[in-house]
């Protein structure tokens, strides 16, 4: 689609929608960026963006920020603030939402029914760009077996790009692609809400568990947002699923991608599967791939992200003897099951990337010493029972923060579990814990919940708790 000339609206701000009005500037499109929250700064979003143009080189042979492709320059981009202007919409050619943006608000069912196309920034990036996708998503692991892929494919070809989902925006990267590309994209299933033309040449799906119900409302429409992974992939491309998931092994029936499955329960006829501690790559005959001793991640759930890496690398073709060197070489994902230090004989790990229950069930199982466990925040109206029922003696003490504190302690006591202690703030619930936790002891920071209201994001959630470690 030609942008040149076009009036383009980018709704939401934060880092998608600053790559993506970014990306549109460059392709000469004239961009309104909308954010409904009246207290950002709107000279300060333009200054942004103006100066991510700046530092991306040229556009046609003319820097960027000048005029370049027609169009870089202030005078196309407008931020607008607060209660949304009907007037917007007149003369709208597309709008860009970012993920963080509800797709059923009653504007936007507006903009659908005046005809406007309503991509999400993934979409964009997808048809501006060049190389081939491979997409995973799932509910839980997309970050280590995106990172993990990454790697494998950095290994093999000079231009490879990691974006998505994992904090680095497909648009951003956009300029750089060339046609021999390989974009590793994790994909959030807010991000799949809004794709049309996107075809991953291999995509994964990793797990389907409940999650973000507070956005989707219905577990099945949860399921079909994730799903739309594979809905434009032929059988030229590869699905690669989770053999011991129901959802996904009845989903794998239906598509009309190669499917692949991995298994860690199963050998499997065709697919990538764990035989006692070794994992086999059985596609074009049986080849061992490497023993899960030898690989630097903890846990079975790893074992699948491996897996999952392994099937999609093979499948596009990346030779076996990269596959197995990186998978050695590969430490882990920073926030996700993280060893910080080991303090006073009490082992500290950084499990923020736990932001819902079945995450966190993964955190605990990964533990293998009495563990003091910091959990609560944002309420994603999910259910706690299944995480606390997953302590299974080994949580010798809970330790609740933020929003959903009541709601678990009182699940926590419905269950019998009566080691529960209310912290008013995150400092004050690592204290907790560093009293409660003797030599031989874990704490881990593995919440179930999203951080929102206390912190920005994970990240920081994750940082502050390293933070306080460290200064022990």
């Amino acid at each position: 689609m030609e942008m040149k000339g076009k009036k383009v609206l980018v709704f939401g701000s934060g880092i998608s929608g600053e790559a993506a009005a970014g990306l549109l500037l460059r392709e000469g499109a004239q961009v309104v960026l909308y954010d409904g929250n009246e207290k950002l700064d709107a000279a300060e979003i333009k200054t942004k963006i103006q100066e991510s143009l700046a530092g991306t080189g040229s556009v046609d042979g003319k820097p960027s920020g000048q005029d370049a492709a027609g169009g870089a320059d202030s005078a196309d981009l407008s931020v607008v603030l607060g209660e949304f202007p009907e007037e917007l919409l007149g003369g709208l050619s597309l709008t860009v939402m970012s993920p963080g943006v509800p797709t059923d608000l009653p504007v936007v069912d507006r903009m659908r029914e005046a005809g406007i196309p309503v991509w999400g920034e993934i979409e964009l990036a997808y048809v501006l760009g060049k190389g081939d996708v491979l997409a995973i998503t799932g509910t839980n692991g997309k970050t280590t077996t995106t990172a993990l892929l990454g790697q494998i494919m950095g290994n093999w070809k000079e231009s490879t790009f990691v974006v998505g989902n994992i904090g680095n925006p497909y648009t951003s990267i956009v300029p750089e692609t060339r046609e021999d590309s390989v974009i590793v994209a994790e994909m959030s299933s807010f991000q799949l809400e809004t794709v049309h033309t996107f075809r991953p040449r291999v995509s994964a799906i990793l797990n389907i568990t409940p999650d973000h119900l507070n956005r989707h409302h219905t577990m099945e429409a949860y399921i079909a947002a994730k799903e739309r992974i594979a809905e434009n992939q032929t059988a030229d491309d590869v699905c690669v699923l989770n053999y011991e998931d129901d959802v996904l092994r009845e989903f794998g029936g239906k598509i009309s991608a190669d499917v692949l499955y991995f298994s860690s329960r199963r050998k499997l006829k065709r697919g990538v599967y764990l035989d006692g501690t070794t994992i086999i790559c059985n596609v074009d005959g049986e080849i061992p791939v490497c023993d899960v001793s030898e690989l630097q991640i903890l846990g079975t759930h790893n074992h699948e992200n491996a897996m999952a890496a392994v099937a999609m690398a093979y499948a596009y073709g990346v030779p076996m003897d990269v596959i197995r060197r990186t998978l050695k070489e590969f430490a882990g994902v920073e926030h996700r099951i993280e060893f910080v230090a080991e303090k006073n004989g009490v082992a500290y790990y950084n499990d923020s990337k736990g932001t819902n229950p079945d995450a966190a069930i993964r955190g605990i199982r990964a533990m293998n010493r009495p563990t003091v466990l910091i959990g609560g925040g944002y309420d994603k109206q999910s259910s706690y029972d299944e995480w606390i029922q997953a302590f299974d003696g080994k949580v010798k003490k809970l330790v609740l923060i933020g929003a959903t504190r009541e709601k678990i302690a009182e699940t926590a006591a419905r269950l019998g579990f009566t080691d529960v202690v209310l912290a008013d703030t995150f400092e004050e619930a690592f204290e907790k814990c560093v009293g409660y936790a003797q030599p031989g002891d874990a704490v881990l920071l593995s919440p179930a919940c999203a951080s929102w209201g206390m912190f920005k994001n994970y990240e920081e959630r994750g940082d502050k708790f390293k933070e306080l470690v460290k200064q022990l």
